[in-house]
């Protein structure tokens, strides 16, 4: 089977994504208050003056005292962008911003990023150690060869913070973590093994380095570029770089040098390697055809000639993905946790071996719920751990600090490990996470999603990017024209494949205005004819009807009306699930921490049984999500202080979940800042809940609300939901104004509910 590039949006979308809030994918965020004057007094004059005779006397404190040790410089002169060649310092900036909001979203390092309009090297070099002092390390990014070896050599001697080039670094550090584990499965040595490296660039000869400095020999090593294999006495094409790896030897083609290899790695062009050249590979062949996008040869070529082959590529639709992300963040968060002086040989081969180890280890609950249900296994497509695996931020760091440690290069030692680990969790956005986890397991269980609201424009865009991603295959409501020119606006064909339903089907309006008649002519007393109105009129409960006949797994609604009104028409068609209770719930993730917000849309006031019974619900779908559930009831009251009607009653619903002896931990009356702030354990030393919730239960529909818009809007919060919980089908309600992102995350979890959750048939 071909595998192809997977085409997720259109130009105009990538541009309306750099243009549209803010240009740009960074800004930079005050991380102390400034809202009075003493707070601007501290903050600058007189008050930064302190600071600035504590860092005069002693350099080492600027770590203390400003952003210096989290912040790494981004830098590239935009000569080797992507795979598009040299286009200019100014058009590498939309690249270098990815590489900052990428640190930031997988290892919480801020940076800076910085385009530098220069092709000299030694101005360059220049350059960047006259402002490295405000760094606390440097990352190299598209700057081509030979330069950015001159560059990162001369940086190394000059500085003392670590400086990497991930297109060379980077790649060779996840590469060798595949070959050490490749090499574990196939059972071979690796001071044994006889490797072909095709291609010579940056990234090429870094991973033939790490590879030596892991016990490859440097005799098995044959390296071969556009002129052949790289010999010791080479008249042509060479330099001062190539010729570290070149060999004695007779070998002079590919087709020579590949006769009984063990390993393959390729990093070079589309087709370099033909499927007879895999047939002359050495037994339990190992093949990392890594070019970029389109592999030297297929997993489907390989796979034709060779049953025993062990293979990765870059790319993400194949297995065994070698990608620098799973590298480059962690790397520098442990380097500068430990203020390292470089990033040195041991460092590297530290990562790539914790990497390798991690891909050994059975892979817990909490990691198979992240990854939307998957559990891989060690072996031939399981050599290298998930991009998304949450466990990353713990393990690569803390073998990369104490890598530096052991080596002398830290300037900061970590005492306890364990501490240091738990630390290092509580950095990651686990949101994106929870989210890419149900989007693998939509992808594997394919279902169909109703998008009601189809004429707009943000409804439309994420239809169209569902269907893209593969998430599922999406429908729409609307009448066609208005689509179709809405798609036409967008930048697609306005032919675009993506199914188009409304009310002028008569055989689905017909289906659906019986069902809904027979619900509704005793529940509310309606005629026929209001049925058939209902569903001509309003694409809500279109929509859900679809859902409820079959004809669709799961729909969302909302965007352009209250979420009140959608809730009451979707009500007109479904009813709640037997024995359970329908409420709103709010997912709510701020500076790493998650936590569930219900009800936030459905009861204005529960009563004391209907807020136990939304802790119970609340804790099964915290759990589906890979979270254990930590309930507190939160009141503008901390344990009866002060004592009101309101209190009683929240008291009631803690004591109605204590007779019922549930299995998870749960305590309250409370208030927010007690419940989520440890600062507080010491005050209420008798509560393990205290400072440690997950899941805040609200006395009030209004509280709740009022609760989570404010924190989306003025505070760095995401938000997912309102999450429809109890309902008795897949449907959710998208809030006014959502993005095209949220209402993408609403399809999924509605397309993840329709799989996983048993619902009445209707």
């Amino acid at each position: 089977m071909k595998k192809t590039k997977i085409d997720h949006y259109t130009d105009k979308e990538a541009l309306d994504f750099h243009k549209n809030k803010k240009p740009g994918k960074i800004e930079i965020i005050s991380s102390k208050n400034m809202t009075t004057k003493r707070d601007l007094a501290l903050a600058y004059s007189p008050g930064v003056a302190a600071p600035v005779r504590a860092i005069s006397e002693n350099p080492e404190t600027a770590y203390d005292y400003t952003s210096k040790g989290n912040l790494v410089a981004v830098i590239s002169n935009g000569s080797a962008i992507l795979g598009m060649g040299n286009l200019g310092a100014l058009a590498s900036k939309p690249v270098m911003e990815g590489k900052a909001v990428l640190f930031k979203r997988f290892a919480d390092i801020d940076s800076i990023d910085l385009e530098i309009d220069s092709s000299d090297s030694n101005e360059i070099i220049n350059s960047i150690k006259n402002f490295a002092p405000s760094f606390g390390g440097i990352n190299l990014e598209d700057i081509a060869a030979p330069d950015c070896f001159i560059i990162e050599q001369k940086l190394k001697e000059i500085l003392d913070i670590p400086v990497f080039h991930d297109d060379q670094h980077g790649t060779a550090i996840i590469t060798t973590a595949a070959l050490i584990n490749a090499l574990d499965i196939c059972g071979k040595s690796i001071k044994d093994v006889k490797i072909v490296v095709n291609g010579a660039g940056a990234s090429a000869q870094a991973c033939t380095e790490l590879f030596k400095n892991s016990g490859v020999s440097h005799e098995n090593v044959i390296m071969i570029d556009r002129k052949g294999v790289i010999y010791k006495g080479r008249p042509e094409g060479m330099d001062q770089w190539k010729s570290r790896h070149a060999n004695e030897t007779k070998l002079r083609t590919l087709e020579e040098a590949i006769n009984g290899a063990d390993v393959f790695l390729g990093l070079s062009a589309k087709g370099a390697l033909k499927k007879e050249l895999v047939k002359k590979m050495a037994k339990n062949p190992i093949i990392f055809a890594c070019a970029n996008p389109d592999p030297e040869i297929t997993p489907e070529e390989i796979n034709e000639v060779r049953d025993d082959a062990i293979i990765a590529t870059g790319r993400s639709d194949y297995p065994n993905q070698v990608n620098n992300l799973i590298g480059f963040p962690y790397i520098f968060r442990g380097a500068l946790d430990v203020r390292s002086k470089t990033i040195n040989e041991e460092m590297k081969v530290a990562a790539a071996q914790a990497i390798a180890k991690l891909a050994r280890e059975d892979v817990p609950d909490e990691v198979v719920a992240a990854m939307g249900g998957e559990r891989p296994h060690y072996g031939k497509d399981y050599i290298i751990p998930s991009t998304f695996d949450p466990r990353l931020i713990s393990v690569i760091p803390a073998a990369v600090a104490k890598a530096a440690m052991d080596s002398g290069v830290a300037r900061k030692s970590i005492d306890n490990f364990e501490i240091y680990k738990d630390h290092l969790k509580q950095r990651l956005d686990p949101t994106v996470t929870i989210m890419q986890g149900i989007n693998s397991y939509i992808k594997k269980n394919q279902k169909k999603i109703v998008f009601a609201d189809g004429e707009d424009e943000n409804t439309l865009k994420a239809a169209i990017a569902f269907k893209n991603s593969k998430l599922g295959t999406p429908i729409l409501v609307g009448k066609e024209s208005k689509i179709k020119e809405q798609i036409k606006k967008i930048g697609y064909n306005e032919n675009f494949d993506i199914e188009i339903v409304n009310s002028t089907d008569e055989n689905k309006r017909t289906k659906y205005v019986k069902h809904l008649f027979k619900k509704l002519q005793r529940e509310q007393g309606l005629l026929e004819r209001d049925c058939d109105r209902l569903v001509r009129n309003d694409r809500v409960v279109w929509a859900t009807s679809m859902v409820a006949c079959g004809d669709a797994d799961g729909a969302v609604t909302g965007n352009t009306r209250r979420f009140g009104a959608s809730l009451d028409k979707i009500k007109q068609v479904v009813d709640v699930r037997d024995g359970e209770i329908m409420f709103g719930l709010n997912m709510v993730v701020h500076k790493g921490k998650t936590i569930f917000v219900g009800d936030t849309s459905v009861h204005e006031y529960p009563t004391s049984e209907q807020m136990a019974e939304i802790a119970i619900s609340t804790a099964r779908v915290v759990r589906l999500f890979g979270f254990e559930p930590k309930v507190a009831f939160v009141s503008h009251s901390t344990f009866g202080q002060p004592l009101t009607s309101r209190t009683k009653h929240i008291r009631k619903a803690v004591d109605i979940l204590k007779e019922k002896k549930v299995d998870f931990e749960f305590d309250g009356d409370m208030q927010p800042d007690v419940a989520l702030n440890p600062e507080y354990k010491e005050l209420y030393p008798f509560s393990k809940l205290v400072g440690n919730a997950n899941i805040l239960i609200m006395p009030g529909q209004h509280s709740a609300a009022i609760s989570y818009k404010m924190m989306k809007t003025l505070g760095d919060t995401k938000v997912i939901g309102p999450l429809l919980i109890g309902l008795g089908l897949p449907v959710e309600i998208a809030p006014l104004r959502s993005s095209t992102s949220e209402i993408i995350n609403l399809a999924s979890i509605a397309a993840y509910s329709a799989d996983v959750i048993k619902y009445i048939k209707w």
